[in-house]
């Protein structure tokens, strides 16, 4: 049972900083504050979104095979309840150009379809889609294009503006380090009214932000922590800030390429290009089973990655990372590539 002192302090002390962070947050995506929602991560923000738009049987959705799971799951379930169509399409990885990534989502456009949903960063290769042009593809043709952004924002940098997009969702423990449980959801001022909220709302918030954010009793800490996180991005930087994640990324990546060819990255390289995320494969390595090794050899952590058309590791370094902690994970993996794993 919370006491007077609690509620005191969460509702009058608390919950009224959530305005100076909805603000702080607006500002580093570049859009208004009454467009900024915050909630709790990116998978509440992608299923408001999905959960929230008004769709008929035999509407059609169109997401990737390689958009993150619990979101193709969201959609299936409204194919189940409500008799809508999803048709998921399939892109090679690396891909050739950022147009054949849209000449993809182009050909599976027909009369019915309502909604695009893309990933701005893949959580399986890092690879970027091309949000901005599929946007622009998509908004003629009355087409909505939820973005998932999980783990795009302050990874690195972009505004709204230069996405073009009207829905935008993201979480913010990722790549901002706030904490976990913190995340925010955009949606563009005059598509609030006509998307339903997850948790109900009075008719008298049809068009305020905030309803997106009803959830009730919760840490509203977490989300006042959001600033001071925004904060210390700005202090490093999102321009340094990616620069390094790319030199960290190509530096591993170039390094076991050199060692065998049996080294395949399927995450393009270079210092323009990507982020920190990438997927490596081993031929000869089943990925599970060096992911184990990796771990109880050396304690690394790697993310295994077993998708329908391609497998391997997930590598993912972060600010943090050293550059002895890489060469720490090149040494191990030269060792796999040379006197396997038995």
């Amino acid at each position: 049972m919370a006491t007077r002192r609690d509620v005191v302090h969460n509702w009058q002390i608390l919950q009224p900083r959530m305005d100076a962070t909805r603000i702080d947050l607006a500002k580093a995506f570049g859009c208004d504050p009454e467009e900024m929602a915050v909630v709790r991560n990116a998978s509440e923000a992608n299923e408001i979104m999905t959960l929230g738009i008004d769709l008929k049987r035999g509407d059609e959705v169109i997401v990737t095979n390689q958009n993150y799971g619990r979101m193709i799951t969201t959609w299936q379930q409204r194919e189940r309840r409500d008799g809508i169509v999803l048709k998921q399409i399939s892109f090679k990885v690396p891909p050739p150009s950022d147009q054949y990534i849209v000449d993809q989502f182009k050909a599976a456009i027909t009369p019915r379809t309502r909604v695009i949903e893309v990933t701005h960063i893949t959580n399986l290769t890092g690879q970027i889609m091309p949000v901005r042009e599929i946007v622009r593809m998509a908004k003629p043709r009355g087409i909505e294009v939820f973005v998932d952004g999980a783990h795009a924002f302050a990874h690195f940098p972009f505004t709204r503006d230069e996405l073009d997009c009207d829905f935008y969702g993201t979480s913010l423990h990722k790549w901002l380090h706030a904490p976990i449980g913190a995340g925010f959801l955009y949606v563009r001022r005059d598509k609030i009214e006509k998307h339903w909220p997850m948790m109900a709302s009075a008719a008298t918030q049809a068009k305020d932000i905030r309803k997106f954010e009803e959830i009730g009793t919760h840490p509203q800490a977490n989300f006042n922590a959001i600033s001071t996180a925004l904060s210390f991005h700005q202090q490093l930087g999102a321009e340094r800030k990616i620069a390094r994640l790319r030199w960290l990324r190509d530096y591993w990546a170039n390094a076991l390429m050199k060692v065998s060819p049996r080294v395949k990255v399927l995450t393009p390289l270079g210092a323009n290009v990507g982020g920190a995320i990438a997927l490596v494969s081993v031929d000869g390595l089943e990925p599970g089973k060096l992911s184990g090794w990796l771990y109880d050899k050396h304690r690394i952590v790697t993310t295994v990655i077993n998708h329908a058309e391609f497998t391997g590791q997930r590598i993912t370094p972060s600010v943090y990372t050293s550059r002895s902690e890489i060469e720490r994970f090149v040494e191990a993996m030269t060792s796999a590539l040379r006197r396997g794993i038995a």
